[in-house]
This record gives structure tokens, sequence and C-alpha cells, in this order.
């Protein structure tokens, strides 16, 4: 079969096979555009999704007659020169009203600020149908018709015109953070006007637009500094979680990005403190030399390749858990709307007499003991443990009257427990209900993960060292690690030129899958330069350790033991969720309570 050129429109198809999936991916290269422009106020209106219509408005720089011959021809960019090293804009291929033009029916009216007039072409199926003068504001207007009515069975692909539109909102909300000091409005007739105003640099006060107003409440500020990358953004509580990982918005440079090696680092980020099933919410900010980063790695330009992930990876795991050790023990601000929603006013229930005072049970049992490694402090007593006799209803335990200096702490002062397992505190301004078992949990969690990181982990030293076989080109990867997985309670060596000696296991985890572990680690390290698994294993393992290990429900505890778990809470990182990454404490506000009783 001879070998013969494709004519130019076919090209631009192909081309527009990989640029343009969905009206989504139309609407973010003409809203890079806009912003690329300069423009300040960025309007998109849609109809039936996108395919139907899409129109981008903007006050950007403008274009003249010969800009807008050329913008309609492949590769004609004003963004790069010679080289893809130094890209500071959001385009620079050159391929993306081409290929829409090539697909659909475009037009294009544009005014440069200091002309008098202006111009505007039209494109169809890939033809231009023609280049005239046309009254124009400054700024451009990018007008989408019809996509795709060139290549009908790419039409086949596309979803329904909500999922569609909806596609197109992400987009926008996913730009409207990257640029706080640029006013968006979405509309069109087939949703609600969706507006972000200005900002300016505030970039919480945005990201409370778009992911409302609970955000500034509960998120905790990044700010990092790695060699020559730079991290900084906000990451949410734990406590404050969703149910998919929409809510996670990664930048590089500016640039939305939906990288994979970021989105691990978040999850990784986040072990042991969010619920199976449940995502953090996080906006990460990522700055560093043009040179290091390849954004020329897919032509949507949604993932990047950083010439060193592992420093990335890093920086983000450990900025983000720097954090929540901060300030990540906070319960979200949430679990007060969800309490409130919970009450129903008007409740009579039928009054029975109790058979017995409410108080704590005086028979003793095991003495509760605060987490190893910390530091008694003078409020916290731990003189012993009650446990419960038998009886038909389980009777609330009160506390004594607490000092009123007491309520000044954080999660204020015990004043009873009920159901044998739930604290109820005073603080100054409302009250705290704990989970006495998730709290103690975590505790003891912390205390067994202090230990992990700071000293060399117990090994078991096989009778037998296993030879595990494995490409030589793995047993390269993993050799360099061998002083940190030793740390780790871990030895390995080299066996030879394509085997791995293991000689000790972590004691901590009991009988080892050597094979399954070290070729784990081969991979992890082929895909991030780093070996977290076996820490993350590790971990695990304190965590359930830890659950077995802590106060359990159904076990009453006296007034001092009660303020001194609040105490330990109070002094203790990720206190907030237990190892499961369910909350430990929820706290109520005297005005929700008053509002509950229509006081306020």
């Amino acid at each position: 079969m001879a070998i013969r050129q494709l004519s130019e429109t076919l090209i631009n198809q192909i081309a527009a096979g990989e640029v343009i999936e969905r009206p989504a991916s139309a609407a973010k290269e003409l809203i890079e555009n806009a912003l690329d422009a300069g423009a300040t106020r960025i309007e998109i209106a849609t109809a039936g999704g996108g395919k139907a219509l899409l129109r981008v408005s903007d006050n950007g720089s403008g274009m003249d007659a010969a800009d807008l011959e050329l913008a309609v021809r492949r590769h004609c960019t004003s963004k790069i020169s010679e080289t893809l090293e130094d890209i500071r804009t959001l385009g620079f291929r050159g391929e993306a009203l081409p290929s829409i033009g090539s697909v659909a029916r475009l037009s294009i009216a544009s005014r440069r600020r200091d002309s008098a007039g202006g111009n505007e072409i039209a494109v169809a199926g890939g033809r231009i149908m023609h280049l005239r003068p046309a009254a124009a504001n400054p700024g451009t207007i990018v007008e989408v018709r019809d996509l795709f009515f060139a290549t009908p069975a790419r039409l086949k692909f596309l979803k329904t015109e909500k999922a569609e539109a909806g596609a197109i909102t992400e987009i926008v909300k996913r730009m409207a953070i990257a640029f706080p000091a640029v006013r968006f409005v979405l509309s069109g007739s087939d949703r609600t006007t969706l507006e972000f105003p200005a900002t300016g640099e505030d970039h919480l006060a945005r990201m409370a637009q778009v992911l409302g107003k609970e955000f500034r409440d509960n998120a905790i500020a990044l700010d990092a500094v790695r060699e020559e990358v730079s991290l900084t953004g906000f990451a949410g509580v734990p406590t404050f979680n969703r149910g998919n990982s929409a809510h996670q918005y990664a930048f590089v440079n500016g640039r939305p990005v939906q990288d994979k090696l970021i989105l691990s680092a978040i999850r990784g980020a986040y072990a042991e403190t969010i619920p199976s099933g449940r995502y953090p919410v996080a906006v990460l900010s990522i700055a560093l030399d043009p040179a290091l980063v390849d954004v020329n790695v897919h032509p949507a330009k949604s993932d990047v390749r950083f010439r060193d992930p592992g420093l990335v990876r890093g920086l983000i795991v450990g900025a983000v858990r720097e954090a929540l050790a901060r300030d990540g023990s906070r319960a979200a601000t949430t679990g007060a709307s969800d309490m409130l929603r919970s009450f129903r006013p008007g409740f009579q229930p039928h009054v029975q007499r109790p058979s017995a005072p409410w108080s704590a049970e005086t028979s003793p049992s095991r003495p509760y003991q605060p987490a190893a490694g910390f530091a008694e402090r003078p409020q916290a007593s731990f003189d012993g443990l009650t446990t419960p006799t038998a009886r038909a209803e389980p009777q609330p335990a009160t506390a004594p009257a607490a000092p009123e200096t007491v309520t000044r702490y954080p999660l204020g002062a015990a004043r009873a427990q009920i159901h044998a397992n739930y604290i109820v505190a005073q603080t100054e301004d409302g009250l705290v209900i704990v989970d006495q078992h998730a709290a103690h949990e975590r505790l003891v969690f912390e205390a067994m993960r202090k230990a992990l990181h700071s000293k060399r982990l117990a090994s078991q030293v096989l009778l037998i060292p296993e030879i595990i076989d494995l490409p030589e080109e793995d047993c390269d990867r993993l050799m360099p690690h061998a002083a940190e997985l030793a740390e780790l309670g871990l030895a390995i060596e080299r066996f030879g030129p394509g085997a791995i000696a293991v000689r000790e296991t972590p004691a901590m985890l009991g009988e080892v899958d050597a094979h399954g572990l070290i070729r784990q680690l081969a991979d992890e390290i082929a895909e991030w330069d780093t070996a977290s698994g076996l820490s993350a294993k590790l971990e695990y393992v304190a965590a359930t350790m830890a659950c077995h290990g802590s106060v359990r429900s159904g076990r009453r505890l006296r007034a001092e033991e009660m303020n001194a778990l609040l105490r330990e809470m109070e002094v203790t990182p990720g206190s907030g969720q237990c190892n499961h990454g369910r909350p430990t404490y929820i706290e109520l506000k005297l005005s929700d309570i008053e509002r509950l009783f229509g006081r306020s």
C-alpha cells in the first residue's frame, strides 16, 4: 500500500481527538488562552452541555486581523519561541483553536485595547469561512457551536448534557482557585448562573467560594520549601472529608493538574487519619523552576513529570503531616451542624425515675494509664479504672464540679460520662462530647508511631536468609535504600546480579511474606523513588495494636481519669480523629445550644 500525505483537515481532526476530548476540554483551552492574554474578567456561556454552544468572553489584550489569521493555524503561538525549557504560560502548543475549528463551527471576534475597531474570523470543519472587520469590545469572544459536527462518531461517546455541563463547571472551579484575582461567570440555558467574584490575593476566600464556606474554618495553611521546590496551600482537617477525591486540587506553577504522584502523596499524608472510602479536602500549589518539570507530557496538559518525583512527593507528605500534627487535632466544624440536625425539638418522652442516683461506679479494675511516652500533667490523675456491674439500664457517670479554670482548656472540664463510653465536657463557650475509646486509641497509636521514628526498630533474624530473585534493575533500585530499610528492621543485601538476600525482618510484623514485601518495595521505588511502603505497613500494625490496647467502650471512668484523657488529647497530634479516621470528639458551641431552644 502506497504511503501518502494526509490532508490538512484530517491532520487537524486527528489532533483534535487528542486535545479536544469533550466540551470541557474546549472550555479549558479557551479559558487558558484568556488567562494568558491577561484577562481579569472571563465569562463562559453554554447550551446543550457545551455541545450546542460554548462561548468564552474575556477582557484580555485581544488580537488584530493578522493574529486572528494565524491563531486558527496549527503550531502558531505567541507563548514560546525556540525551547520548552522555560514554559511560564498555560498554553504553548498552538493546537487548541485549529483543533476546535476542525471539528466544530468556530468564530472569534477580537479587538486590541489600542485599536479603534475589531475583527472576526470564522472556521467550520477546518475551512476558513471569512475574515472581516467587526464591532467588538476590547478583548476576545470565542464562540464554538455544534461541537463534533464534522466528526459525528465522537458525539456517540459523549455523556449526557448534564454530565458534560458538570465537567465544564469543574474546569471553571479549578481555574478560579488558581487565579483568585480574576472574576469568573458561568451561565447558559442549561444551568443556573455561577459567579466567582475576584478576591485579589486572598486565596482562601476564593477557595471558600468554590469549596464552601466551611472550608475556611476547617483548613490548615501549608508553607514549606525543600531544595528548589516550594509548597503552599491549605489542607482540610482529617474529620472534614468527602466521599470522593473531587475536592482535591493541585497546581504546578499555577497550572491546574490531575497528577497521580500528587494525588498519591495526599493519600499518603492522610494515612491512618481518614476512614476507608473517604477523601481529604486539599488545595496544593507547587512552585519550582520550569526547567525542573515537564508539562509537555500529554496533549491535555493535565499530567506533568517532575525531574525529582521523590523530592516532590516527600515535600507534600512531610508538609501535610507537619500541618496536621500542628493543627489537625481539632474536630471539623461540620460536626456541630450534623449534631444540630439530629435533634428534634418538641420530643416529650415518658419520664421514668431511675432506680439509683446517677453516679460513677467505685469497684476497682485495671488502672487506666496514659499512652507510653506522654508526660503526666498536673491535672491528670490515673488512680484507677472502674467497671460497671451488671444492671438492667446503664447509668451515666457524673464528674464532681471541676474548678472553673479547667473549662478554659480547649476541651474543657469533664462533667459526665454517658453510656459508659462518651465523656461530656464543659468548655468556656460550649460543650464537647468525646468518644473515650476512639480518643485513647489515638493516644496509644501516636505514642507507638513516635517510637517507630525515634529509634531503630527491633528485627527478627532469619535462621536461613530468604533469597528473592528480581530483575537486576529492581535490585539496583532497592540497594540505595538499604540503610533506610535497616532502620525499619528490614536487613537486605545483594546476592549476585539478580537476587536480594533478606536476613532480618521487622519483629513488629511477625511472620512476613518477604518475597511479596520486597517485590512491593521494588515496584514502589520504581514508581515514586521512595520505600515508604514498609513504614506504612508498620504504622498499620501499630494502629491495630493501639485499637486493641486502648480503653474499651463500656468502662466507667472517674472524674480525674476523664480530665486526664482530655488533657492528653490537647497535646497529642492528630487526636481529633481515631486511627480509622472517625472523629474522637464533637464540639457544640453555646450559641448552637441556645439556637436549639430558640433563645438566639
